[in-house]
């Protein structure tokens, strides 16, 4: 009876340090789980971002696709900050910025999206009293519209048969508003040479029609930046990867 009870207490331990071990294994399972979860919760796009661009491209396409990328990742709020001046970064707490033309600081961080391009248009009305020109040359017989912030300035640039050709156009108005050139533009002002996604709804509406189609306008380089010694964070990574995808 005595090694009989001897034998059961062995075991009843033998069953209690299995039982032991496989709390103190589920515990060390939950507690893994927990750190995953954190560690997953940490990667998830949150908190706030401020994105810097241009009043047109901000307020004509951009402001559209941030509302997709807000309902993607709910955890993050967005201020849009509309300039046409060159933003510095650092000292505006800008997180990301998009920018048009060559980059040449190199403290920043970039990824290339589409390039800008330009066409030119021009109201119907200024057309039927102006007539139609059907080369770059003879632009300078014509109004043009003038924004002081596009590097195109006077002179614009074409590329066809002939190669490249170069005109200094004749402009007598000069607004400092992209918004405010297209306005002047729809109401017949003169020909307009702007980028291609802020006129296409008036094209496709007969609003504005296009000319010289077989002449390309010089295209520029466009990019969103941002500040290499910032730390890429969950929401910056995502921003940039959906910009990449939206506009690339």
């Amino acid at each position: 009876s005595l090694l009989i009870n001897r034998s059961t207490r062995r075991q009843s331990l033998t069953e209690l340090g299995r039982n032991y071990l496989d709390h103190c294994r589920h515990l060390l399972e939950e507690a893994e789980a927990g750190d995953a979860l954190a560690e997953e919760t940490l990667r998830a796009p949150r908190g706030k971002l401020r994105v810097a661009t241009s009043v047109a491209f901000g307020s004509y396409s951009l402001a559209s696709a941030v509302v997709r990328f807000m309902k993607k990742y709910p955890d993050v709020t967005l201020e849009l900050v509309l300039s046409d001046r060159m933003v510095d970064l650092f000292e505006e707490g800008i997180d990301a910025t998009i920018r048009v033309g060559a980059l040449t600081d190199s403290t920043m961080m970039s990824r290339s999206l589409s390039p800008y391009t330009g066409v030119v248009c021009a109201a119907p009305s200024y057309l039927a009293e102006r007539g139609t020109p059907t080369h770059p040359k003879d632009l300078v017989d014509h109004e043009c519209l003038r924004y002081p912030g596009w590097a195109e300035g006077q002179r614009w640039t074409f590329f066809g048969p002939e190669g490249e050709i170069q005109v200094d156009v004749k402009c007598r108005l000069t607004i400092n508003s992209a918004f405010g050139i297209l306005y002047a533009a729809l109401a017949g002002a003169g020909i307009v040479l702007m980028r291609d996604e802020l006129l296409a709804e008036h094209i496709a509406a007969g609003r504005l029609r296009v000319l010289l189609p077989n002449y390309k306008t010089q295209s520029r380089e466009r990019h969103i930046v941002w500040l290499k010694n910032r730390k890429m964070t969950p929401k910056l990574r995502a921003f940039v990867d959906f910009i990449a995808e939206v506009y690339g």
